[in-house]
């Protein structure tokens, strides 16, 4: 059996940010390995503004090398638009494994607007992953109306595998301010440097 994470996300680039946040969960959480879910398309976000995916992949890639953080198209290739979709079709596909959603403070807030949250969070534990400066809004997040009553303290967060979902716990990792949208603001066209057909890539996907 391996202690698998899953973070979803648009990388619109992958950086410095995503690779500690994920590097301090797999050892707060005791993880074999976590799983980047290059989104396609988040169906809560804006398409302007978002890098083609090949780009968006390469720079998971890029950020991801040498770590047990293992990049991942299969959104892409399942066909999923909504992570209650992919969750579960990810936790059919290997039934040996155990899984653990990870998501930041700062998603918490719009977690209820995500399709059959209630569904996701019965499907596999939670694990949030503080951001500095959405702490508070986490825990006063709507969603969180629901969920608290599911919350286990981070200080047994090793032992998620042994909790039956709904399972929450809030982690408190060192803070790191990167920010995406800054990236984003201070080179535009970042994307463009990783314009190499995905092809001529070496093959990072799950099986």
């Amino acid at each position: 059996m391996k202690r698998i994470g899953l973070l979803g996300g648009s990388f619109n680039p992958a950086h410095r940010g995503h690779r500690r946040i994920s590097l301090a969960a797999m050892q707060a959480l005791g993880l074999d390995e976590l799983w980047w879910l290059v989104s396609p398309g988040n169906p809560l976000k804006a398409a302007k503004g978002m890098a083609p995916y090949p780009a968006r992949l390469a720079t998971a890639r890029a950020m991801a090398r040498g770590t047990r953080i293992r990049v991942s198209n299969i959104e892409v290739r399942l066909g999923t638009r909504f992570t209650v979709d992919t969750v579960t079709a990810i936790v059919r596909r290997y039934p040996a494994d155990r899984f653990i959603w990870l998501m930041g403070a700062d998603t918490v807030a719009q977690f209820h607007q995500w399709k059959s949250w209630r569904r996701l969070a019965g499907t596999i534990p939670i694990a949030v992953l503080s951001r500095p400066g959405y702490e508070g809004d986490a825990r006063a997040a709507r969603a969180m109306g629901w969920l608290r009553r599911f919350v286990h303290p981070a200080a047994t967060a090793r032992s998620w595998t042994n909790w039956s979902a709904p399972a929450i716990s809030l982690l408190r990792l060192p803070p790191d301010p990167t920010s995406a949208t800054r990236l984003r603001a201070l080179d535009p066209d970042w994307h463009l440097r990783f314009a190499q057909p995905a092809s001529r890539r070496a093959p990072q996907e799950l099986i």
